[in-house]
């Protein structure tokens, strides 16, 4: 399998093994027979040959590398290769439907004006009606019948898109006016290494992103080799404040590029001075110690201008926000102005507050007259010495139960006496005798004890 076979083989899902019989075949008969699967294989192919020039497998095959503008030739074909299967068989058609759906542009049309455009895409809807009506006749146009690859350079504008997004996510923290701001070189330098991971974006593809950021997307004004990220505060179009900043932005950046190339070689000189002296040589330490002082002398003023335009930068950066506060205010003393109509001036708020305490004063009176009484009017002292008799009748009650508990727990230890006594025996008659005396003895104390217990 060729190389960039073998690279969709192994990155794109619709290139696996069991599909690639299909996709390399002669499919065109399937527009008919298996509309699904020819669409399939259709957007298989357009997805490859966008995925592979993102990449810059593609790139290469040009008089300029790029990664946003494909080179179509008859060695396109060629290229794709696979060992197994061959060239692609319908590769054109694939590529054909892709101009004809807009997701391929010929450079020269897609540069075009804003007007242009609108012709294009309507001259791109007269042609798909008329090949739909070929069809419907049974008409074979050429297209059909040939599959050959049309030659030119075209842009993929998946690819567009996709480096659109990202240069829109690098930018969205850039706030300032003046961060928003560049010349063409600033942005190349910036921007064209850093929107593609590991691939550089050539000229021709910084002139398709920037022409469709600013005519198809309204994200930035491009003129003149002018940049501004759009904000909703700016004025359309590059203004002359917009200029000098980027003049400004450019001409700083030489400066700081030109005081890094004389620190350097000042440092140089004094290297080549120590060395001379080293060697006794004062011819050649005292030329290099003059061109020292010469660069030294130089970096001194390039110092001192790179001072001045960081200051007319900041001033330049306060004036702008100064606008933009001063517009803010503008439109917020509109605002209030416009509430202020509505609201009627102070008068008609003075008649609001006077109907709200009218109104507020009619609610209490209507409070206080719902909190009269409405029944019969109950006399206090009565209920008072109705309240008192009842107390005095419940603690009698109160004391006369007690009274009747006392006496039935007398009554009941009275009993229990009287039974106590009953079971007690019979006085003798006789005088006991020794071993009665000793049987009385255990009864004696249990009367003793008796008689204690309840004494």
């Amino acid at each position: 399998m060729g190389d960039l076979a073998g690279v969709l083989a192994e990155h794109d899902q619709n290139f696996r093994k069991a599909r690639l019989p299909a996709l390399y075949s002669d499919f065109r008969p399937q527009r008919t027979l298996n509309p699904d699967g020819y669409r399939a294989n259709i957007v298989a192919w357009q997805g490859a040959l966008s995925c592979l020039l993102l990449r810059g497998l593609l790139s290469g095959r040009g008089p300029n590398s790029s990664l946003l503008v494909l080179n179509v030739d008859e060695n396109l074909p060629h290229d794709l290769e696979s060992n197994r299967f061959g060239q692609p068989l319908a590769l054109g058609t694939a590529i054909r439907q892709a101009i004809a759906h807009q997701k391929f542009i010929s450079v020269e049309e897609f540069l075009q004006p804003q007007a242009a455009t609108f012709t294009r895409n309507l001259i791109s809807l007269s042609w798909n009606a008329a090949e739909w009506t070929f069809r419907q006749f049974g008409i074979k146009d050429k297209i059909s019948n040939d599959d050959s690859v049309p030659i030119g350079q075209y842009v993929i504008m998946n690819n567009v898109e996709t480096v659109f997004q990202e240069f829109k996510q690098q930018v969205s923290g850039r706030t300032s006016h003046f961060d928003r701001i560049f010349t063409r070189l600033q942005f190349q330098s910036l921007f064209a290494s850093t929107l593609v991971a590991g691939q550089c974006l050539s000229e021709d593809d910084l002139e398709v992103l920037l022409t469709f950021s600013s005519r198809d997307k309204g994200f930035i004004d491009y003129s003149d080799g002018i940049i501004r990220i759009r904000s909703s505060s700016d004025e359309s179009g590059i203004g002359p404040e917009d200029v000098a900043v980027a003049s400004i932005k450019e001409l700083t950046a030489n400066l700081r590029h030109q005081t890094l190339a004389l620190n350097m070689r000042i440092d140089s000189l004094t290297r080549e001075i120590k060395t001379a002296l080293g060697k006794n040589n004062r011819v050649v330490a005292q030329a290099s110690l003059k061109s020292r002082k010469l660069a030294e002398s130089s970096l001194a003023k390039r110092y001192a201008t790179l001072n001045q335009l960081e200051d007319i930068a900041a001033k330049l950066e306060q004036a702008s926000d100064q606008v933009q506060l001063v517009a803010v205010m503008k439109s917020s003393a509109n605002a209030l102005r416009s509430l202020n109509t509505r609201i009627g001036g102070s008068d008609r708020v003075d008649q609001v507050m006077e109907q709200i305490r009218e109104q507020m004063l009619e609610v209490d009176e209507v409070a206080a007259i719902l909190a009269e009484p409405t029944g019969e009017t109950i006399d206090e002292s009565e209920i008072q010495d109705e309240l008192e008799a009842l107390e005095t009748e419940t603690r009698e009650a109160a004391r006369l139960a007690k009274e009747k508990e006392e006496a039935e727990h007398e009554a009941g230890k009275i009993e229990e006496l009287q039974n106590e006594l009953a079971n007690l025996p019979n006085v003798p008659t006789e005088i006991p005798s020794e071993s009665d005396k000793s049987n009385t003895r255990p009864i004696e104390k249990q009367v003793a004890s008796l008689s204690l217990d309840h004494s």
